[in-house]
């Protein structure tokens, strides 16, 4: 059984977010062998540290057969360009053009799989989470912003970048007219309406501190159902997988489906919304996952 284990790829997983970075070292499918997570400072600092953890893990391990890294974005995912497996315009401090990909590649010398943290973390959830089976499934994550990512038939969809879900322009809820959104681009796109920080900045408190019987309990809902609902008539997902720390909060994810419910108004036929709105099925893993899957994928096409 040894010989056989360690005849499997040998994977780096980095799951590289805004507030932290989660490292992992997977031998194989879903087999993650240790983890760790450093805080995301300057990019100078977070990569040392980073390498020093998988140079470390080769030492003891063996050569990486490839690594995955599931960022956050915006990202440039052309392969054609010179900025490709680079973060791009980020309001995140000091971290526009940083390159993630190609330091990882030149470090190690094997392919990267690279893509953005919700490409990755639905990516994951359709092999081994909540999304499984799913020919097309979205995965949107509502926390400190809102990003989606989708898969048809086990492939992330890019095009001209990538998708930018939280970025969807919405219809406002009657009770929330005054509110200009917190978004610096558009305003009252998803994420300047329904991001935790939009939440924090009219109501003084996160979703899940407010009571229950508080109308941003039904307001948020309503603009999530939206994004259920266009979803729908887009790209008409089998699976929608909602994450991040707003969906944390109790009763929301029934709220969204009885909202987009109604809204959907029996257009896309008999809808059990409890089957196509879910949560997700690997949890806070996701992301590190999204990353393993973004390996495998890469050292397919190898």
């Amino acid at each position: 059984m040894a010989n056989a284990a360690r005849t499997r790829p040998l994977f780096g997983c980095i799951e590289a977010g805004g507030t932290k970075f989660v490292l992992g070292v997977a031998r194989g499918p879903r087999a993650i062998l240790r983890t760790a997570r450093i805080p995301t400072t300057t990019p100078a600092e977070t990569l040392d540290a980073a390498l020093s953890y998988f140079e470390t893990a080769r030492e003891e391990l063996g050569r990486f057969d490839a690594f995955g890294i599931a960022s956050f974005g915006p990202v440039d995912l052309d392969p054609h360009s010179p900025g490709y497996g680079s973060i791009t315009n980020t309001p995140k401090p000091g971290w526009s053009d940083t390159n993630l990909a190609g330091v990882f590649a030149h470090n190690f010398d094997c392919p990267v799989g690279f893509d953005t943290d919700v490409n990755g973390a639905i990516l994951a959830e359709s092999l081994w989470g909540a999304a499984a089976g799913a020919g097309v499934a979205i995965y949107v994550t509502i926390g400190t912003g809102i990003g989606g990512g989708a898969v048809v038939d086990g492939r992330p969809i890019h095009g001209w970048r990538h998708p930018e879900m939280g970025h969807a322009l919405l219809r406002r809820h009657s009770d929330d007219l005054d509110f200009a959104g917190i978004c610096p681009f558009h305003g009252d796109c998803l994420e300047g309406l329904a991001s935790g920080p939009a939440i924090q900045a009219r109501w003084g408190a996160s979703l899940s501190e407010l009571t229950l019987d508080h109308p941003a309990h039904d307001i948020i809902a309503y603009y999530l159902a939206q994004l259920v609902v266009a979803q729908q008539a887009l790209l008409s997902p089998e699976k929608i997988v909602l994450g991040g720390g707003v969906m944390a909060t109790l009763g929301l994810i029934e709220r969204v489906r009885s909202e987009a419910q109604r809204l959907g108004a029996g257009y896309f036929g008999k809808q059990d919304y409890a089957v196509l709105v879910v949560s997700p099925g690997l949890g806070e893993q996701a992301g590190l996952f999204g990353a393993l899957a973004l390996a495998q994928l890469r050292l397919e096409k190898k």
